[in-house]
């Protein structure tokens, strides 16, 4: 089953845009945007804003994995940490030193 999902914008200069799309995906977007703090309309609008100024659209079609980069950094972390190669810090200021040298 589909809906149709309206962004409308509430200024004289917005379109409304018709999108059709299931449900179940329409509510977990909506979860995900709400977590990260944005509208679904304003996680769609900045998409749309970044397809014009880059001229691409960028979205992967392998949800669970992980590139060849990360993988390769995950394991670079790996055995940096297993020689003891890293610093812990109790608090951000003591990184922020740690990072100015001092």
């Amino acid at each position: 089953m589909y809906i149709i999902y309206t962004l409308n914008y509430k200024s004289m200069n917005s379109a409304v845009i018709n999108i059709k799309t299931d449900i179940k995906i329409k509510k977990e977007a909506q979860k995900i945007t709400s977590d990260l703090g944005l509208s679904l309309s304003g996680a769609i609008n900045g998409f749309l804003k970044q397809l014009i100024r880059d001229k691409t659209v960028l979205f992967s079609l392998n949800e669970n994995v992980p590139s060849a980069y990360l993988l390769s950094s995950i394991k670079e972390s790996e055995s940096e940490r297993k020689k003891g190669n890293f610093h812990s810090f109790k608090n951000s200021q003591e990184s922020v030193s740690f990072l100015d040298g001092k």
